[in-house]
């Protein structure tokens, strides 16, 4: 039975994302056993009594395509009531939580997921590749929220983009579509060859001469990365760090620096859920626009996991994607 509130979702398709890695190696705390995966779409269903709505505002049904927040939250915490839900004193987080034999259905890896109350629900087109709707759960999401606490982007303002992974080119792309002009750096060839087609109007290596921009977002998590968007600032600019999320080396700041050049330094961590919903409206509208469905490998068996956890390790693509169940073939009379 499901408890009022709760919602339950068939996982269509999920991708394995960097902090599911950082786990599997331990370089981040979790706790074992536990299901991981939190980027993932699927379909309603069943819903419990006291049916919460999506982020449309209309109510969650059985047969919605939906994704969700990373993240739920008890929406009544001095956090939440000051307009931070994603940091929310009791928050849960998908494929982040002890395994409970009582609720095991907790993470994106699995056939089904139980959505707790205070889980932001999106719904998602039918037309939208699976691909490219389960990673909207975490790095599109986080992308718009980095993007969202810049400030409004305007028409030809220069942008660096730090890392160019799976968030950094959503990021190029989100900011291009903007106005921006994006300039991207990231150590690897191949990935900046990949920036150029999500609308990066330049791709450096590391250590490559940058000049001044308006805005530095840093994806990677490298403190020397971290130590260039800070440098880079122009008078007025904004650096928002959303890559640091283990222990690192600390970076220099220069407080006279800061306060003459009207500086900005903010941290983006989870995302609100109005990044949800702005991540959903942005990859609906552009999605056809770069390739982000190759992005994405596999997919992956469920019983294979261990394989594509390997393939992330070695970054054979940007993300793994992982399928709990085969496709219905054309003869079962079911969609394909």
């Amino acid at each position: 039975m499901l408890a009022p509130g709760e919602v339950l979702v068939e996982v269509e398709l999920a991708t394995v994302c960097g902090s599911d890695l950082h786990t599997v190696s331990g370089s981040r705390p979790g706790p074992c056993p536990g299901v991981l995966g939190h980027e993932q779409v699927g379909r309603v269903i069943a819903v419990g009594p006291e049916a919460p709505r999506c982020l449309d505002g209309a109510p969650v049904v059985p047969g919605a395509r939906v994704v969700w927040s990373v993240a739920a939250s008890c929406l009544r915490c001095a956090r939440c009531r000051a307009g931070m839900p994603q940091k929310c004193l009791h928050l849960r987080k998908y494929g982040h939580e002890t395994w409970d034999e009582t609720a095991p259905l907790r993470g994106g890896f699995a056939t089904h997921c139980v959505l707790w109350p205070g889980t932001a629900i999106a719904v998602v087109d039918e037309s939208l590749p699976a691909e490219v709707a389960a990673p909207v759960s975490c790095a599109t999401a986080t992308v718009a929220a980095a993007v969202g606490a810049a400030g409004p982007i305007r028409e030809g303002m220069r942008a660096l983009v730090n890392g160019a992974g799976m968030l950094g080119l959503t990021a190029a792309a989100m900011l291009a579509a903007s106005g921006a002009e994006v300039i991207a750096v990231d150590p690897h060839g191949h990935r900046r060859d990949q920036a150029l087609l999500f609308g990066a109007a330049g791709a450096q290596p590391v250590g490559s001469p940058i000049g001044e921009v308006d805005l530095a977002l840093e994806l990677s998590g490298s403190s020397e990365a971290v130590q260039t968007c800070l440098d880079s600032l122009a008078v007025g600019g904004t650096a928002v760090l959303a890559g640091s999320v283990s222990p690192g080396p600390a970076v220099n700041l220069d407080p006279e620096r800061l306060v003459r050049g009207l500086h900005r330094v903010v941290g983006v961590h989870n995302y609100h859920p109005d990044d949800l919903r702005t991540a959903v409206e942005f990859i609906t509208t552009h999605h056809h626009r770069h390739p982000f469905a190759d992005l994405v490998a596999g997919p992956h068996s469920l019983d294979d996991l261990d394989t594509a956890i390997t393939a992330a390790h070695r970054g054979e693509a940007p993300r793994q994607a992982v399928r709990p169940r085969p496709l219905p073939s054309s003869g079962d009379g079911l969609l394909p």
